[in-house]
C-alpha cells in the first residue's frame, strides 16, 4: 500500500529583463520622470535658500515669470528701489540750471524785491534758476541772478526768500504728460498738497487753489540757451 503525499506547486518562474531595444513601460518612465523633477525641484529649492540665508536677491535681468523668482516672493529685495531712484536727478547734491516754463507760457521768476511772477521773457535773468536737491525727491530753488530762493508761506503764497528755510523745500514730481509739479514739503491745506502755480496772466496762485491735474502747476525745466 503506498502512502500518500501532497503535491509540490512550482516554483514561481524569475521575471524577465526586457530585451535591449525595446521601450519601458508607461509606469516606469513616468515614475522616472517624476523622480527627475523632483531632483530638480530640490536642488532649485537649495540654490535658493543658500542665496537668501547670505542676503542675495534675484539678479536685476531675472523676469517676473521666472520660477526660482517666483520662489523668492518672499524675499525683500532694494535694488529695483535703487535702480528707480538713480532713473532721476533727484540725488543729493545734484545742482541743474533751468528755466521753469509753465504750461499756461509763462517763465517763473523772483525779481530783487521777492516777487514772484511770471514772464514771457525767455532771457530774462531774474527767470534763470539753480535748483538743487536737498534729499531724494525734494528740491530747493534759487534765482541765480537775485540769489533768493523761492517759498512758500503757511497760507500758501509764493515769496522769495533771503535764507534757506523749511519753506523753501519743494516735491518734485515728473507727471504724465513730461512736465513737471512742485508741492511744498512743508506745508498742506485741509490734508492737502500745495502747489507752486502761475494763472493764465501770469501771477503766482494760492497753493491751495491748485491741484496736480491743473495745467498752471505744470512747469518744464528748460536748458539755458
Amino acid at each position: 500500500m503506498r502512502r500518500w503525499t501532497p503535491p509540490v506547486a512550482p516554483a514561481p518562474a524569475p521575471a524577465r529583463a526586457p530585451a535591449p531595444g525595446l521601450p519601458t513601460s508607461r509606469r516606469t518612465s513616468s515614475s522616472s520622470s517624476s523622480s527627475a523633477s523632483v531632483r530638480l525641484a530640490c536642488l532649485a529649492v537649495l540654490l535658493l535658500s543658500t542665496g537668501v540665508a547670505a542676503g542675495g536677491c534675484p539678479p536685476p535681468g531675472v523676469g517676473a515669470h521666472n520660477p526660482l523668482q517666483a520662489l523668492a516672493g518672499g524675499v525683500n529685495c532694494s535694488w529695483t528701489l535703487e535702480r528707480h531712484t538713480r532713473s532721476y536727478n533727484h540725488l543729493e547734491g545734484d545742482v541743474r540750471l533751468r528755466r521753469l516754463y509753465s504750461a499756461n507760457k509763462f517763465f517763473l521768476c523772483i525779481d530783487k524785491g521777492g516777487k514772484v511772477d511770471g514772464t514771457r521773457r525767455k532771457n530774462l535773468a531774474d527767470s534763470l534758476m539753480e535748483i538743487r536737491s536737498v534729499s531724494v525727491g525734494v528740491v530747493a530753488i534759487k534765482s541765480v541772478s537775485t540769489g533768493l530762493y523761492l517759498a512758500m508761506s503757511k497760507k500758501g503764497t509764493l515769496f522769495g526768500s533771503v535764507k534757506y528755510s523749511p519753506n523753501c523745500k519743494f516735491k518734485e514730481r515728473i507727471e504724465e504728460n513730461g512736465y513737471n509739479t512742485y508741492s511744498s514739503l512743508r506745508w498742506k491745506h485741509g490734508g492737502r498738497q500745495m502747489f507752486v502755480s502761475l494763472n493764465g496772466r501770469g501771477k503766482p496762485r494760492r497753493g491751495h487753489k491748485a491741484r496736480r491735474r491743473h495745467p498752471s502747476t505744470h512747469f518744464l525745466p528748460m536748458l539755458p540757451s
